[in-house]
């Protein structure tokens, strides 16, 4: 008798358990108080926003090349800096170069300008650059003002993966802008891919790519690769033409 009157408790008190959870996610999904439904803290942070929001980091200010290395063993990078237009110019030879710093998440910004080069210069040979995320993924500089490519492969594509939706860039010797969000990938403990990378790109103020997958690695032969890596770069691509730089800078989120 005394177990079966433990049994019955039992029942009873999960039963009660029960409804009063219903009850509780009744009143969840139909608050009658609208502080229910208010969340107060942590208050959002603060910041003044502007041409260069308040907690963005300088990658370059126009004056040196101190936040850059070059990719390939980390020396001194080598391009060249004109203080007086506040702009880093491609020296052709001089490999690419990349931020000392490493980042994961974030808004970039980033100006970018093609040199005025003879109608010899065609294709891919034309204003040829990239902004690289994570020193692996890229998305394509060049004059692609009447200058014919492949559609993957000109200005504001990820390289030889998506095509940009329109064609929004300026004339040569004019300055463009590229204003990119980008979330990194996330990698599974066996090596997987949890999350891939996406990436948007407004490019002289229009949507070029809208929250767009990332394959994997930005290859010129062959497939996407995806190996797995941490926090990673921004790389600049020297191709031999002399793709001038300016008002680069960060923001993590």
């Amino acid at each position: 008798m005394k177990k079966s009157l433990s049994i019955l408790a039992i029942s009873l008190l999960t039963l009660a358990f029960n409804v009063n959870a219903q009850d509780h996610r009744h009143a969840v999904v139909n608050p009658t108080n609208p502080e229910i439904t208010e969340y107060w803290d942590p208050e959002v942070k603060v910041i003044t926003p502007g041409t260069v929001p308040s907690d963005a980091i300088i990658l370059f200010d126009g004056k040196d090349l101190s936040q850059w290395e070059s990719a390939k063993d980390g020396s001194p990078a080598q391009w060249k800096v004109d203080p007086t237009e506040k702009s880093l110019t491609v020296v052709a030879k001089a490999g690419n170069i990349s931020t000392k710093q490493k980042f994961e998440n974030y808004q970039l910004h980033i100006e970018w300008r093609s040199p005025i080069e003879p109608d010899t210069k065609k294709s891919q040979g034309k204003g040829n650059s990239g902004v690289f995320m994570q020193g692996m993924y890229e998305v394509q500089v060049m004059n692609s003002y009447q200058n014919r490519t492949y559609r993957n492969g000109q200005a504001g594509s990820i390289y030889k993966q998506s095509a940009p939706l329109v064609n929004a860039t300026s004339k040569m010797g004019e300055w463009n802008t590229y204003d990119i969000i980008y979330t990194a990938p996330k990698f599974t403990i066996n090596g997987g891919i949890e999350t891939p990378a996406y990436v948007t790109v407004i490019h002289n103020g229009v949507v070029v790519q809208n929250h767009t997958k990332i394959q994997g690695t930005t290859e010129y032969i062959g497939q996407p690769k995806n190996p797995v890596h941490g926090p990673g770069p921004i790389s600049l691509q020297d191709h031999g033409n002399l793709v001038s730089f300016r008002n680069i800078w960060i923001r993590e989120m």
